[in-house]
Formats: structure tokens, sequence, C-alpha cells
């Protein structure tokens, strides 16, 4: 009997890097002032996504992504943040979930970057770390070639990550139903690591972290 084909699902801020990636990007796109001056704007929308997350956080989001990013030329916006990822991978990566990513390219797996964040650098990092694919959040583009600031599609967090992996699976076209891998730190992960063979949590919280009843990644050996 053949094993099956395996994919490796990684989630990218907290998981293979430190900290969050979206701030760190829009202040790089749109210059400190515009981002400052948005986040103050929403600060209170901004503030009840973080605490009650779902749609709240997703609306949220997406109203700084057009308070900053709306009538930006998309060409331009590709380049910067090419820069930006590239950078980005080189100061947060985080050397253990890095190890584990290597394995698994090692053993020859399939292996994916999962983010919410905007896949315009998700997907500049994952070909840095030569990562068989990149799902992230899509940007809209209006017919002139400008970032509209919204979403095209869903914010891809929670549901919609499984959503979107189980697309990118069904694209690969493999002989038989893949083993899952899925490594992730924060609530938003939680439905990806639910559908997983084998889901890892990589937070840095511990048993305090939200996806606390996972196996955790530092105290799990290497498959043979």
């Amino acid at each position: 009997m053949s094993t099956p084909p395996v994919v490796a699902a990684f989630d990218l801020d907290g998981t293979l890097t430190d900290g969050g990636s979206v701030g760190r990007w829009l202040r790089f796109i749109a210059g400190n002032r515009p981002f400052l001056s948005a986040g103050l704007r929403l600060a209170p929308s901004l503030a009840l996504g973080a605490v009650m997350s779902g749609r709240h956080a997703d609306s949220a989001k997406e109203e700084l992504f057009r308070k900053t990013l709306s009538g930006r030329n998309a060409d331009e916006v590709r380049r910067l943040s090419e820069e930006f990822g590239l950078h980005h991978v080189a100061e947060e990566l985080r050397p253990a979930v890095l190890n584990r990513l290597r394995w698994h390219q090692d053993q020859g797996h399939h292996t994916v970057v999962v983010s919410a964040s905007p896949e315009i650098y998700v997907a500049v990092i994952a070909q840095e770390l030569g990562a068989h694919g990149a799902i992230g959040t899509r940007l809209g583009i209006d017919p002139l070639g400008r970032l509209t600031g919204g979403y095209l599609g869903r914010n891809c967090r929670g549901e919609e990550k499984i959503r979107r992996l189980r697309e990118w699976i069904d694209e690969q076209h493999f002989a038989s139903e893949p083993d899952i891998y899925a490594y992730g730190n924060s609530r938003g992960d939680r439905r990806l690591l639910r559908a997983a063979t084998y889901p890892f949590d990589v937070g840095k919280l511990g048993r305090f972290g939200a996806l606390r009843n996972y196996p955790r990644l530092s105290s799990a050996e290497l498959p043979n």
C-alpha cells in the first residue's frame, strides 16, 4: 500500500516569523504618517476587532487597508511588497519553525504558507523559503491598475484558511488524499489545525495560548 502524499501548512505571523507583519507592511507602503493617522481614526474599530475577532477583525482590517492603500498603483505596491517581504523574512524568521519547514522539504513533502496577511508579500516570503505554495488575503485592483483598498474575496483567516488550503490541494491533483500537517499560533488558526491530520501549536504562550489543546512543536519528535 502506497503512502499518502503530505502537505505541511504553515501560518506566517507568529508562526514562521516573530510578531505581526501587516502593520509593518502598511507603514512601508504608505509611510508612517498616513498609517498612524488612519490607525488613530480607526482605533475603536481596530480595538473591537482585536477583542472580538471574527467579522469585527475582518472589517476593521479592511477599513485600515482602504484608508492607507486605496488608489495606489498596484505595480508599485508589488515592487515595494517584494522588497518588504525579503527584508521581513531575513529579519524575523523563527529558527525552530524554519527547521521544521526544512525537515518537511527534505522529506519531499509539499509545503505551503497560509496566512491572513496580504498574498502580495506572503508569496514573496514563500518563494524565498522554497515553499510550493502561498495563500494569503488577496487585494482588490480596479480596471486602471490601482488598489481599491478592499479585499478580493475574503480575509484569509479562520474558515477561509482551510477553504483556500483545500482549494490549493485540489489544484495539485494528488493521486490520493494527503495527510496534512498544520502549524499555527493564534485563534485564527483553530479551524486550520482542527482540519489537519497532524496539528501543532507553535505559539509562544504555551498553555496560556489559544491553541493550548494541540500538541506543542517543541515537544514533538520528528516522525521517521
